[in-house]
């Protein structure tokens, strides 16, 4: 199974599935500090953080030299100006993968894997801090990916250890991710315990604008009469689908569109079915989510790839949505990964499935 990490111009293929969503409303990612998170600045501390079991780890003051596990961890570092004080990655982003001026800055990062970092070159980085998009429980991510460092080692090396709630603890949501208020908390989370808590309240509330807009768009349409929707995670390979089930903040980001997730029966963030599975939802629409290709040649060539294939298939090109043409072009990890640009993507949906209700 592919893992949903941002690995340069080519997916990264890991042993297992990384548990890659959001919870939200009651899900275990909902609570993501013990403390006003929102209220603190520069030197607001004592600031305490929480893992998915609720293991807290404390900060007396902003950490000094950090470290991400991948690039979804990073950006939002970048977002909120403290791309200074990261001194390494694993899952490196690709060059031009990251918008803006967030892709320069983000080439500076020094690499420690190309995948996961390994053990022994995480534990001598010089870290004071780790931060971890992947799961911190299980074989599939964080402390349980590969030979990972055990909380004594952290410890002993003087590394705190913390995880982006929305993404590690996905699996263990208690109900379907509709919302992004785990995103938001990570966010919130981070700006408390890096000391840039106003800025984190910015990216937050330009998130909470965009959705309440198409909220409100999208308000006088039933859900019953809602259009259906199916991402097609491409790079998951053909042979047999990749679905995002209902644990995945993908399933909330269709859902804040206005959309139906054809797979939000699905409890968990990710499953294999097969096409038949797939040809039985016939859904309206169809996301071709392919992984940014550092450039917009390489995208445009890459979606032309995976429509192409849509529509030659005897498996798929007499669903609906492909006869009709309703195919959205939009990449995997705005959509897939936790961050900032969730917002977007539900904007750019909505957009698309509304035209004219959203400016």
């Amino acid at each position: 199974m592919r893992s949903r990490v941002w690995g340069g111009t080519a997916a990264a293929v890991i042993g297992g599935l990384l548990a890659a969503g959001c919870g939200g409303g009651d899900g275990a990612g909902s609570d993501t500090s013990d403390t006003s998170a929102g209220k603190a600045v520069p030197g607001d501390y004592p600031v305490s953080v929480t893992d998915c079991v609720g293991a807290k780890t404390a900060f007396a003051d902003a950490p000094k030299k950090i470290v991400t596990s991948n690039a979804s961890s990073l950006e939002l570092l970048l977002r909120l100006g403290v791309g200074d004080k990261v001194i390494g990655t694993g899952f490196p982003p690709g060059k031009g993968t990251l918008p803006g001026a967030l892709d320069a800055e983000a080439q500076k990062v020094k690499v420690l894997g190309q995948s996961v970092i390994p053990k022994e070159k995480l534990l001598g980085s010089g870290a004071d801090l780790y931060i971890d998009t992947f799961a911190s429980m299980g074989s599939m991510g964080g402390a349980g990916m590969g030979d990972a460092p055990t909380a004594e080692e952290f410890k002993a090396a003087g590394i705190r250890h913390i995880h982006l709630k929305s993404t590690a603890c996905a699996a263990q949501s208690k109900s379907p991710v509709t919302d992004l208020s785990a995103v938001e908390a990570d966010i919130t989370a981070l700006g408390a315990v890096t000391g840039t808590s106003a800025h984190a309240k910015e990216l937050v509330a330009g998130m909470k604008e965009k959705v309440d807009a198409v909220q409100k768009a999208v308000s006088g349409t039933a859900q019953g009469a809602r259009p259906t929707y199916f991402f097609f995670d491409y790079d998951a390979g053909t042979k047999q689908p990749t679905v995002t089930c209902n644990r995945q903040i993908a399933n909330a980001v269709i859902t804040l569109a206005g959309a139906r997730n054809v797979f939000a029966d699905c409890d968990g963030d990710y499953k294999q079915v097969g096409w038949e599975d797939v040809i039985s939802k016939n859904p309206d629409w169809i996301q071709l989510g392919v992984r940014n290709r550092g450039s917009e040649a390489a995208n445009k060539k890459a979606f032309d790839e995976a429509e192409q294939w849509l529509k030659s298939t005897a498996a798929t090109k007499g669903l609906k949505a492909v006869k009709e043409g309703h195919f959205l072009r939009i990449g995997s990890e705005p959509t897939t990964i936790a961050g900032v640009e969730n917002a977007d993507t539900v904007e750019e949906i909505t957009k698309t499935l509304y035209p004219g209700k959203v400016n």
